[in-house]
């Protein structure tokens, strides 16, 4: 059984892993296509974030940022290493999903790279029902990035 943890920043692995995650993310996009933030970026208060554990173990983390009060985006997604290709990214979005619909968000949307860097999470994303869009929020059209959303709920 998963748990997801709001918060927990201070925790060292949730800090080492999201380190990684820049770094990796820095290093693969140009600069002016980089749209990944910091720990101070996530604890923005418009922001919640969550890590999924299995037991003692940090399998994952994620976020959802409030672009307005009925569409969330999903922002530092990742896996730990030594749970990848274990479909432990398909069930971090579930979760981060059941959260978003708890905040009554009714549409989710992503934006990722285009590189090869980025395919095996484009990859997850459309395996969890994601669907390409246009560019959103404060996205504009850039040949490094590609953009999905999916709609949750309806009224």
């Amino acid at each position: 059984m998963f748990k997801i943890i709001e918060g927990n920043f201070n925790n060292p692995e949730v800090n080492e892993l999201l380190k990684k995650h820049f770094i990796e993310l820095r290093a693969a996009s140009p600069e002016e296509s980089t749209h990944v933030l910091d720990i101070p970026g996530l604890k923005a208060p418009s922001i919640k974030f969550w890590s999924l554990w299995d037991d003692s173990k940090l399998l994952g983390c994620g976020a959802l940022k409030f672009l307005d009060k009925e569409h969330g985006e999903f922002k530092s997604i990742r896996i730990h290493d030594n749970f990848r290709r274990q479909n432990i990214g398909a069930k971090l979005i579930e979760h981060l999903i059941i959260e978003a619909k708890k905040l009554k968000i009714k549409r989710i949307s992503i934006e990722t790279g285009a590189g090869k860097f980025f395919e095996p999470a484009r990859k997850l994303f459309e395996k969890c029902k994601f669907k390409p869009c246009e560019p959103f929020a404060h996205y504009k059209s850039d040949p490094n990035s590609l953009y999905y959303t999916l709609q949750i709920y309806n009224d």
